[in-house]
């Protein structure tokens, strides 16, 4: 099988090398032994040539340098200085006095007869009177009032009570008399039933109740601050200078489409069909070829042309560009300003005063002597064995708040008239009679605490600083400018093959001999193509239609000698034989 591919392999490539020479009849010139010739069909020469095609043309474009500022703080006065008056208080000092609320006064004091036994006709009960006790009737309310002086009463007659409207003392020590019945024993006598006598009745002191302002602040004067008053003033400042901007809009193209040639026309040699009236018995004798002019290649390229800028706008290179000024820019700032300074007025602090409530003496106590006439009858007779009298409760002092019942019918007494009995018995008769003592009542004092000025209100000036706002503001330090940058023109880049040498014509050149031309060669030569990019088909040690396709355009491509198994083709394939 090997020897039937190797035997086809070698015609093809005798009849390739035939079917690639223009024919002529004329032997290589300076052939060597040993090596082998053939005709080659010599194809135009070309070399790749790059230039670049401007497509965009250079210009320059003006830059606009901005303006640059820089940010200056100042201080600005807000409030101004100013000064106020501080009241300095006055000073109060306190002191204590005693003020009388109860003047000195005399009261009297029952003092009971005295009696020695005698036997005589006496009276054996005597006419007498006894107290019935007619309870004092009572309604609640809620004060603070003086609920029981310091005082006496004489045979259960209440002191009577006035209210107060201070915390003081609630009720002072007092005392109370507590009737003790008198004892009797019966005694059958002759008796004055009931001697003359006289008694004393007890007149108590009458009171009465003065009201008095007592000073307890004295008048003073404090010096009242009047602040002083400011006004707001509105002004403009220059918050960002004024300036100039630039509008920048891109420059108006139009596109231009240019063809530019990448290969120039050539001519080449195009094998034909045989000619039907050639008699030659050789296929080979009757081929016709023709050379064919093969037209020049263009690539279009596309390229933008300027074309100007809006109204209004002048040329910047890839740019427009228009200056607008921009005016400065303020912003309104409030302050404040004096107006009225600070000043102070006078006022006058009314002295306080302690209304103080005390009872006065009107009518000190004293005794009227009422007689009692003498019934006589004889009788067997209860006589005193112990008169009657009253012994003295202390009643304490109270001080508290409370809610207390006030007296609002006095307790009384009425007289009920027990008819005298007489009988001879021994009885007790006045040694001495019934009397009263006096009994000083010290004044009452109560102590109060009042201030007093150790030193008047007064002012004192304190300075009010000015106030200050730290205010920022853009000052231009450079104005805005512009600035011509180049701009380069623009190229793309176009590869072309230029015509170095004619071709269209054959030549002998050097080719690889029917006796080198084996299996492995052709598997080298498919494997050189492939690796190059050309596809030569299956590598199947054939030189086939696939692999002479690809072989005969490697050729070209390369402005190699086209048609058979030449040494330059080797050699670019990196075949050896």
């Amino acid at each position: 099988m090997k020897k039937i591919s190797f035997l086809l392999t070698t015609v093809f490539m005798l009849g390739f090398i035939t079917l690639s020479a223009q024919p002529s009849d004329s032997d290589p010139v300076g052939k060597e032994p040993g090596k082998c010739y053939a005709k080659c069909l010599i194809g135009d020469e070309y070399e790749t040539v790059t230039e670049q095609i401007e497509t965009k043309a250079a210009s320059k474009r003006v830059e606009v340098v901005p303006a640059q500022y820089e940010t200056v703080t100042e201080q600005m006065e807000k409030t101004a200085a100013a000064s106020r008056l501080i009241a300095v208080p006055a000073k109060f000092s306190t002191e204590t006095e005693r003020v009388m609320v109860k003047e000195a006064s005399k009261r009297l004091i029952y003092v009971p007869a005295e009696y020695e036994t005698k036997s005589e006709q006496v009276l054996v009960a005597e006419a007498s009177k006894r107290m019935v006790a007619v309870p004092a009737t009572y309604e609640t309310v809620t004060e603070q009032v003086l609920t029981a002086e310091a005082s006496k009463r004489m045979i259960a007659v209440p002191a009577t009570y006035e209210t107060v409207t201070e915390r003081v003392l609630v009720a002072e020590e007092s005392k109370r008399m507590i009737p003790v019945p008198a004892t009797y024993e019966t005694v059958t006598e002759q008796v004055l039933a009931k001697a003359a006598t006289k008694r004393l009745i007890a007149v108590p002191a009458q009171y009465e109740t003065t009201t008095e302002q007592m000073l307890v602040k004295a008048a003073s004067k404090r010096m009242i601050p009047v602040p002083a008053q400011y006004e707001t003033v509105t002004e403009q400042v220059v918050a960002k200078e004024a300036s100039t901007r630039i509008d920048r809009v891109p420059a108006q193209y139009e596109t231009v489409t240019e063809r530019v040639e990448v290969s120039p026309s050539s001519t080449k040699w195009v094998k034909r069909k045989a000619d039907r009236n050639c008699l030659s018995a050789d296929p080979n004798d009757c081929l016709v070829w023709c050379l064919v002019e093969v037209p020049a290649e263009y690539k279009t390229v596309t390229k933008k042309v300027r074309k100007g800028c809006a109204a209004g706008y002048t040329d910047n290179g890839e740019d427009c560009i228009k200056e607008t000024p921009v005016p400065a820019e303020y912003k309104t700032v409030s302050m404040r300003k004096l107006k009225t300074p600070a000043t102070t007025r006078e006022e006058t602090i009314p002295a306080e005063y302690k209304t103080v409530t005390k009872r006065v003496l009107k009518t000190p106590a004293s005794t009227r002597e009422e007689t009692i006439p003498a019934e006589y009858k004889t009788v067997t007779r209860q006589v005193v064995k112990t008169p009657a009298t009253t012994r003295e409760e202390v009643i304490p002092a109270k001080y508290t708040t409370v809610t207390k019942k006030v007296v609002k019918t006095p307790a009384s007494t009425r007289e009920e008239v027990i008819p005298a009995k007489y009988t001879t018995v021994t009885s007790k008769v006045i040694k001495t009679p019934a009397t009263t003592r006096e009994e000083v009542i010290p004044a009452e004092y109560a102590t109060i605490s009042k201030q007093v000025i150790a030193s008047p209100a007064s002012t004192r000036e304190e300075a009010i600083p000015a106030e200050y706002a730290t205010a920022s503001k853009r000052v231009l330090k450079a104005a805005a400018s512009t600035r011509d940058v180049q701009v380069p023109a623009e190229y793309t880049t176009v590869t072309k093959r230029k015509l170095v040498k004619k071709g269209g014509f054959t030549e002998w050149r050097e080719v690889v001999c029917n006796y080198k031309v084996t299996a492995e060669l052709n598997r080298q030569i498919q494997r050189a193509l492939r690796d190059r990019g050309y596809n030569p088909g299956p590598i199947d040690n054939i030189i086939g239609t696939q692999t002479k396709a690809a072989l005969v355009k490697f050729q070209k491509d390369n402005g190699l000698p086209i048609g058979n198994l030449n040494v330059e083709t080797m050699k670019a394939l990196g075949v050896s034989y």
